[in-house]
C-alpha cells in the first residue's frame, strides 16, 4: 500500500491541494449561511441522495458536503477551529497529495456507502460529513496519541482516550443501528480501517505463524547505508526516496532544519 502511495505521488503529487481544510471550512461556513437563510434547501436539493442522483441530480455527489457539522454559531465556530486544526496537522506530517488521498477516499466511500445501503434496505440514509470529519480525528490520534485536549472546554485529556470513545459509540452504532446505518458508517470510515491497517500492520506480527517466521528468518546483516543528502524534518520524505521533490532550509527555524517543497512554507518554526 504504501509502495503503491509512493508511485501515486510521483506522478500525481504535483496536482494536490495544498492547505485543503481550508476549502472545506469554506464550504461549511457556506452552508451554515444557506442553512440559516434558507432550511431545508440542503436538503431538498443538495444533500446526499442516491435515488435523486440517479434522476440526474449528480451535483448532490459533491453539495452534500457543505452540510455544516452543527448549526449553532458559536459550536460552529469551535468545532469548525478543531477540525482544520486536525487537518492541517495531518497534513503537514503526511504532505499534501497523502492528505488529499485521505481525505477524498473518506467521501467516496461515504457516497458508496450511502448507495449500498440504499440498494440492499430501500431506504435513503442521508449521509453527511459526520464520519468524514470523524476519520480525521481517528487519524489524527493515531499519530498523535498522547497530545491533550480540552474536554467539555475544562478537563485535559489525551486524544487516544477521546477516539476510543469515539469507536465505542462507533460499535455500539454498528451492533444496535438499522441495517442501513450500518453499512453507511462502516464504510465511511473505511479509509480509517485502510489506513489503521498499513500503519499497524508492519509494526507486529501477531500469533505463532508470526513467532515461527521471525525464529525461522536468518539474522540480518547490518549494513551502514549513506546518509541521504536531504531530508525533510516534517514528514522525514528524503532525497533519495523522493527524487522528485526540491528541498530548502528554512532561514527562520534556530538550527539547520531542512523542508520539502510541501512544508517549508508550511511548518512551525523551531525557536
Amino acid at each position: 500500500m504504501k509502495r503503491f502511495l509512493d508511485k501515486l505521488e510521483r506522478r500525481l503529487g504535483r496536482y494536490a491541494i495544498h492547505n485543503l481544510m481550508v476549502y472545506v471550512c469554506v464550504l461549511y461556513v457556506a452552508g451554515l449561511a444557506l442553512e440559516l437563510l434558507n432550511p431545508g434547501f440542503y436538503l431538498n436539493w443538495l444533500s446526499l441522495n442516491p435515488p435523486m442522483i440517479l434522476r440526474g441530480q449528480i451535483w448532490r455527489l459533491v453539495t452534500f458536503l457543505i452540510q455544516p457539522p452543527d448549526t449553532n454559531v458559536i459550536f460552529f465556530i469551535l468545532t469548525l477551529y478543531l477540525y482544520y486544526m486536525l487537518g492541517k496537522a495531518l497534513e503537514q506530517t503526511w504532505g499534501a497529495f497523502r492528505f488529499n488521498v485521505y481525505y477524498f477516499s473518506g467521501v467516496i466511500f461515504t457516497i458508496i456507502g450511502s448507495f449500498i445501503a440504499w440498494g440492499i434496505t430501500g431506504q435513503v440514509y442521508l449521509m453527511d460529513t459526520y464520519y468524514i470529519n470523524m476519520s480525521l480525528f481517528l487519524a489524527f490520534a493515531l499519530v498523535y496519541p498522547d497530545m491533550q485536549l480540552l474536554f467539555m472546554f475544562l478537563i485535559p485529556i489525551r486524544v487516544k482516550w477521546l477516539a476510543l470513545l469515539d469507536l465505542v459509540f462507533f460499535a455500539y452504532t454498528i451492533i444496535r443501528g438499522p441495517l442501513g446505518t450500518s453499512i453507511c458508517a462502516i464504510l465511511a470510515l473505511f479509509n480509517f480501517f485502510i489506513y489503521f491497517l498499513v500503519y499497524i500492520r508492519p509494526r507486529f506480527s501477531y500469533g505463532r505463524a508470526g513467532r515461527r517466521r521471525r525464529q525461522a528468518a536468518p539474522k540480518k546483516i547490518h549494513v551502514v547505508q549513506k546518509e541521504p543528502r536531504h531530508r525533510c524534518a516534517v514528514c522525514g520524505r528524503t532525497s533519495d526516496s523522493n527524487p522528485e521533490l526540491e528541498f530548502r532550509f528554512c532561514s527562520k527555524c534556530n538550527g539547520n532544519y531542512e523542508y520539502c517543497q510541501d512544508h517549508i512554507f508550511n511548518h512551525k518554526h523551531v525557536e
